[in-house]
């Protein structure tokens, strides 16, 4: 099994995916445990000196001024956690899971935020047997960091709650014992290091660009299905046009039209044709999807920084033996990442949805309504694009930006925050909704490109037209359809799917 190095400023989007995904180990190297231990005795020697530091020897939030005495600092700590547990809703998903512990070790193993190598340690302990702290879906508006959520994720190393286990939830304790670790007791300032920071506003993102990744590849390839099925004409991909145009996106996704069309039979039956210019779902295709290519990887790069960030409070600098407070828990870049994508992810499904209603319509293409035989007895594809339109609409309300919101929290000493958890956590639905969608162009561009046989696309389109009839059989007359959608959805998350364009996408490059 792979081994990953956890190292700060050096954690690629790549890894991520790989984390996401399972079946991977991780570690951090020994310079990280140089820094930890160098930073934890900075807090050691600022407690000996008795002076007054924000979450190591006094309250939180408003009750900040309240210095605790010493003998109460690690109850300070216990509490803190406990405290903090007020998440609801369903558990995160075991690979959300595994991308909120795997950025907490990456940023405590910078050496900034004062707790000992133990507390690392057992974090990677309990991700490498598969311990996975259960935790609650809702409860932060990101910031002061993931407070609730992270607190959940905390009360696993502590020995209390409960986890889960190859799907089976257990308690903390045994699951501790399965992974060779004993509970820790929090020492100064490591609970306030476990709960501040953005990890699982930004492990809800990137689970949610991953997928977003994985709808581009599989729109740009059912989107060129669909121009050979409605007889599109490929001139508008010409290099030139986009050339003038100058937005890298759209250059890129021409190219990648251009590659996929390229030979098709069918393109090559209507070069004569007198038809003059194709429906904007077809024709613009560049324009839209190299638009949210450019929007995917600007989000890609906010969040692989984030990745590597040290975002707790406050934060120590043992070179300078100083601790600072400040604010690198405001998820604000993060919020901003996810509205970008949810936009982004939205339009692919929209311009797809639009190409369903193309295929199925005759009078925009010559083609059997709904794309069956004996039209009136069967109704083909006819409720197929009713669900496509409906999850079109329902992202519409879910592409609203979270970023704009704001309540204040803690009596008003957090008076701005990022929402930015619920940003993330909401691309998942958006990212299933546009899978749906693009499941159904698929299976509608394979169907209408059945019509025109023997004529044959290009060599690369027949092999993603083969992928989906070997788990979806031409659509011959009314049956049980929801099995096809599912398959294909599944389908369109394979590499089988993604590998046509992954030199794209930003966690693959």
């Amino acid at each position: 099994m792979e081994t990953i190095k956890l190292i700060p400023g050096e954690l690629t989007l790549a890894q991520l995916r790989k984390i996401a995904a399972g079946n991977v180990q991780i570690d951090i190297d020994d310079a990280c445990r140089e820094r930890v231990v160098i930073a934890a005795g900075t807090v050691e020697e600022v407690l000996k000196r008795g002076k007054s530091v924000y979450g190591i020897n006094t309250g939180f939030g408003l009750m900040a001024k309240t210095r605790i005495d010493e003998d109460s600092l690690r109850d300070l700590q216990r509490n803190l956690v406990l405290s903090h547990c007020t998440g609801t809703g369903d558990p995160l998903s075991d690979a959300v899971v595994r991308l909120v512990l795997a950025l907490k070790i990456t940023s405590l193993a910078a050496g900034h935020s004062g707790v000992r190598p133990v507390v690392i340690d057992t974090l990677i302990a309990l991700f490498n047997h598969g311990i996975y702290p259960l935790i609650p879906a809702k409860g932060s508006v990101g910031a002061s960091g993931d407070l609730a959520p992270l607190a959940h994720m905390s009360l696993a190393l502590i020995g209390e709650a409960e986890v889960r286990h190859e799907g089976t939830v257990i308690s903390a304790t045994e699951g501790l014992a399965k992974a060779g670790v004993d509970a820790v007791t929090l020492a100064p300032k490591e609970g306030l290091a476990l709960l501040n920071g953005t990890q699982v506003s930004t492990a809800l993102t990137l689970f949610g660009l991953f997928a977003i990744e994985d709808n581009f590849a599989s729109a740009v390839l059912a989107g060129s299905v669909s121009v050979d099925a409605a007889k599109g004409s490929d001139t508008p991909f010409d290099a030139r046009i986009h050339k003038l145009r100058r937005q890298p996106g759209q250059i890129a996704v021409a190219a990648k039209y251009r590659e996929l069309l390229a030979d098709s039979e069918i393109r090559r039956s209507h070069a004569d044709c007198d038809r003059v210019q194709d429906p904007y779902s077809l024709r613009c295709q560049p324009q839209v999807m190299g638009a949210c290519l450019d929007q995917i990887n600007h989000a890609a790069a906010i969040l692989e920084r984030e990745a590597n960030a040290v975002t707790d409070n406050p934060l120590i600098f043992p070179d300078e033996g100083d601790i600072l407070s400040g604010g690198n828990f405001h998820a604000e870049p993060v919020a901003f990442a996810a509205d970008i994508l949810a936009i982004a992810a939205s339009e692919i499904g929209a311009i797809a949805e639009r190409r369903i209603a193309l295929l199925i319509d005759p009078a925009m293409v010559d083609l059997p309504a709904f794309l069956v035989e004996n039209g009136g007895l069967n109704s083909g594809f006819m409720i197929a694009q009713v669900t496509a339109a409906a999850l079109a609409s329902e992202n519409k309300t879910l592409a609203h930006p979270a970023s704009i919101d704001s309540l204040p929290t803690s009596a008003n000493q957090e008076d701005h925050v990022s929402m930015a958890t619920f940003a993330g956590r909401r691309l998942a639905d958006i990212a299933d909704n546009v899978n749906g969608i693009i499941a159904i162009e698929m299976l509608a561009a394979c169907q209408a490109i059945e019509f025109r046989r023997p004529m044959t696309s290009s060599d690369a389109l027949e092999k993603v037209i083969a992928s989906v009839r070997a788990v979806a059989a031409f659509y011959d007359k009314d049956r049980y359809f929801a099995p096809d959608i599912a398959a294909v959805k599944a389908l369109l998350k394979s590499a089988a799917i993604h590998g046509y364009v992954d030199d794209l996408l930003p966690s693959f490059a």
